[in-house]
């Protein structure tokens, strides 16, 4: 793989992975564009399989969550926030939003186009990302991290502890429930969910639907129906094999097999 002046190439060979503890220090290191991920973090998925499907690989950097890495000063220098994922440009310049890191591809890399062409679709595909954002992931997330055992003291991500509310976990449960029947009555006479082309909004759904099953969720969509068409090459965004290689579908989308993984 030849990076580019930003950093980044298309896809034709696994992403470069570093570990956050082995990547040195910051004078010690090119000039080039970073993305810090955690392959099990469901949040940098999401940009992940957007870089997939855009065909772009970005020298990745693994930040150790489980451990704690993301709080250590080095860390805390690049992202105060302490969460992942992390888009480092060749200027130096963080930026920590999943929404902004793929926004930034986007206008560099708009073929093919994830977050719409006109005002209009821009406007459609946004309106549908922030719903289930909010319906979806962040109602997964607040089951998911205040009924964990191993997140006490960890309700929220970021440098606040903060302790869990068993009843915002239930609660989340219930609202995942609900945007379990949204998405599929959407989707039963929606191609996607903004409409014929899969977008960011369809990326973020995926996710939402698998990070509901951290939260103990007894219900999920009819997966059957779900994104059933696909989209043209979708590559799962999950975490690499030992060997860094990924995982590639076949044909149309295939959720049904990336779910029952």
């Amino acid at each position: 793989m030849v990076l580019g002046e930003q950093g980044f190439a298309r896809r034709n060979s696994p992403p470069q992975l570093t570990r956050f503890n082995e990547r040195g220090s910051s004078d010690s290191q090119e000039a080039f564009m970073k993305f810090y991920d955690c392959v099990t973090a469901p949040s940098p998925r999401r940009v992940r399989i957007f870089l997939a499907e855009k065909g772009l690989t970005v020298p990745t950097v693994q930040v150790d969550l489980r451990n704690g890495e993301q709080f250590t000063p080095a860390f805390r220098a690049l992202n105060p926030d302490c969460t992942v994922p992390v888009l480092e440009l060749d200027s130096g310049t963080a930026i920590t939003d999943i929404i902004a890191i793929c926004r930034y591809f986007e206008e560099l890399h708009p073929d093919p186009s994830l977050m719409g062409r006109s005002a209009e679709e821009r406007a459609v595909i946004e309106s549908w990302l922030r719903r289930i954002e909010w319906d979806g992931i962040y109602a997964a997330q607040e089951a998911f991290r205040n009924a964990t055992p191993g997140l006490k003291g960890r309700a929220l991500p970021g440098p606040v502890s903060l302790e869990q509310i068993p009843a915002l976990a239930e609660r989340g449960r219930l609202r995942v429930q609900h945007f379990f029947a949204w998405l599929d009555a959407r989707l039963a006479d929606n191609e996607f969910v903004c409409g014929p082309h899969f977008t960011i909004a369809d990326i973020s759904g995926m996710v939402a639907v698998d990070f509901s099953a951290w939260g103990r969720n007894s219900r999920r969509p009819s997966i059957s129906t779900i994104y059933g068409g696909g989209t043209k090459t979708f590559r799962p965004g999950r975490a690499p094999k030992p060997d860094f290689s990924w995982r590639q579908s076949s044909g149309r989308c295939g959720l049904l097999a990336h779910l029952s993984q």
